[in-house]
């Protein structure tokens, strides 16, 4: 009885990498989506406080929000952009004219003396009432 060599009849087996390239794509494209959204508003140079919060406290997550800046020299900034103090007025005005339901933060270096805080605060909330927020870190 005779056997037939059947091994040198078969074909090599390929690998399909189109699949692997697809599975591959799609996480880097959910990593590269996720590390967009992790990344914090990095506005300009403020080191803000610390400060104890509630732990049910609830962030509005679906407002508009405009968020004003007082960095370590003083200076007011909106957008990356240094403004004034009547600019500042004027946009946070302008802001809640439009978005009813709209906030505003602001973000003040911890090393800025109080009162210069207190003073562009109070001005603020005469603007907006009870839709001011002052920014901390939590911790």
């Amino acid at each position: 009885m005779r056997f037939k060599n059947n091994r040198s009849h078969s074909q090599m087996p390929e690998v399909n990498l189109v699949p692997m390239l697809d599975v591959l794509m799609t996480v880097l494209t959910f990593f590269i989506i996720v590390s967009m959204t992790l990344t914090g508003q990095q506005l300009f140079n403020v080191d803000l406080p610390t400060g104890k919060t509630k732990e049910n406290a609830q962030t509005a997550t679906k407002t508009a929000k405009l968020t004003i800046g007082l960095n370590s020299t003083g200076q007011m900034v909106i957008d990356n952009q240094t403004v004034t103090e009547q600019a500042v007025v004027q946009q946070v005005q302008t802001f809640l004219s439009t978005s009813p339901n709209g906030i505003v933060t602001l973000k003040a270096d911890k090393g800025l003396k109080y009162e210069s805080v207190l003073g562009l605060l109070k001005t603020l909330r005469d603007i907006g009432g009870d839709r001011i927020f002052l920014a901390i870190e939590k911790g």
